[in-house]
């Protein structure tokens, strides 16, 4: 029996939390958030949960509320990973975060810290620490490795993500409004001819087609882990791929474009008649928060939907027998309304609450025991079967197409 620690319970945090309740070797969840109230609502519906309000920034603090603890699940934004990693380790717990660490040094070099570093001090301990597991980064890579896996020689991997929900209620975000404009703020990463290129934001636009929507829709790059981690991977265990890209495209990307362009993502003060306000900061402020909780999602589905549609497509470009070989992937998962008839999420934290609950799940049933750090593309083949099994009993399964050519 495995007692939990899941820091940070909104959209995402509060899903593994719900999954976690029902699993029957999971005997304690402890939910810990800034907000005791929303960690006070969330375990009001649960089993086997107590609330606890947590200063993450604090080290003791989180010690302390993970002593006796099995695993930690880090669902709190970025800049908190290697703290919450720093307090598994002292108490010699597992840990778990949906994307990796941005420190100071860089997003590039903070993967090569944990990789080298981070790596080892879990392996010394004899723990597993996983890093990216949500839908993407998470559930994408190991669907990356399974195609390439079947090649003899891997050339580019895509990952093109296109979100299509919008509501009449002004939603501009299904999952943390601070996580998603940093993101968006932050210079892109590729992988472009075995070399990691760091680029601006918004960067190398396209249209694209996505089966299941009638038209062409903008892609853009966006800062993401795979590039990255699959970049410092190639070799290892994506038979040398040369090229790596995560594209994204939304509505929500569009107004995160515009308010880029006009300085309004920037986090340095502007002075307006003698009052020094950081754009960023004042965006956040006025900036609708996620809606996580059911009551919430079922009113912005009551008032009504402008669009839903949407695209998840994983792309391997290779070869077989020294033939051209494409595998196209395509994630099939509820939209917005259907995620909450089964379960009274929204979309974004069905399928990543959900994804990252079944890699919480395969550490909690011992399905991947290998001490270290690790990101998904690294899992062994039974883990990933593990994963896939899992996902498609909640709704979430892979549409394959595979295409030979004599050239590409």
């Amino acid at each position: 029996m495995k007692k939990i620690l899941i820091i940070g319970v909104g959209a995402q945090g509060s899903t593994i939390a719900r999954r976690m309740d029902e699993h029957p070797e999971v005997s304690e969840i402890i939910c810990a958030d800034y907000d005791i109230k929303a960690a006070e609502k969330l375990i009001s519906a649960l089993k086997k949960a107590s609330a606890l309000g947590l200063d993450a920034k604090d080290l003791n603090s989180v010690i302390q509320a993970a002593a006796g603890c099995d695993l930690i699940v880090n669902g709190l934004p970025l800049q908190y990973d290697l703290l919450i990693m720093e307090a598994a380790l002292a108490v010699n717990a597992s840990y778990l975060d949906m994307a990796g660490p941005m420190e100071d040094i860089g997003f590039v070099e903070s993967y090569k810290l944990i990789f080298s570093q981070w790596h080892k001090k879990f392996k010394e301990k004899k723990l597993t620490a996983m890093v990216g597991c949500g839908s993407s980064p998470g559930l994408a890579n190991i669907i990356a490795r399974e195609s390439v896996d079947e090649m003899d020689s891997c050339d580019h991997i895509g990952i093109y993500i296109y979100e299509g929900v919008w509501a009449k209620r002004y939603t501009p975000f299904w999952w943390s409004p601070e996580v998603a404009l940093g993101d968006m703020a932050y210079n892109t990463f590729r992988f472009e001819n075995g070399k990691i290129i760091e680029d601006n934001p918004f960067s190398r636009p396209v249209m694209m087609k996505f089966s299941g929507i009638d038209r062409s829709v903008r892609m853009v790059d966006h800062e993401h882990d795979e590039p990255v981690t699959m970049g410092l991977l190639a070799d290892k265990v994506l038979k040398g791929v040369k090229n790596v890209e995560f594209k994204y495209g939304g509505p929500h990307v569009e107004l995160s474009e515009a308010l880029y362009q006009m300085g309004l993502l920037s986090k340095k003060a502007v002075n307006i008649d003698g009052t020094d306000i950081v754009p960023m900061d004042l965006v956040l402020k006025l900036c609708p928060p996620a809606p996580k909780f059911p009551d919430e999602i079922k009113t912005i589905i009551d008032e009504g939907l402008v669009m839903e549609e949407g695209a998840f497509l994983v792309r391997v470009d290779g070869s077989k027998n020294e033939k051209p070989m494409r595998i196209d992937c395509n994630v099939n998962a509820p939209g917005l309304v259907e995620a909450f008839e089964k379960s009274g999420l929204s979309h974004e934290a069905y399928i990543t609450g959900q994804c990252a609950s079944v890699f919480v799940s395969m550490m909690v049933d011992g399905a991947f025991t290998a001490e270290g750090l690790f990101v998904p593309e690294q899992l062994h083949a039974d883990a990933r079967r593990y994963c896939f099994e899992k996902l498609a009993k909640l709704g979430m399964t892979i549409e394959k197409r595979i295409e030979f050519s004599d050239a590409r």
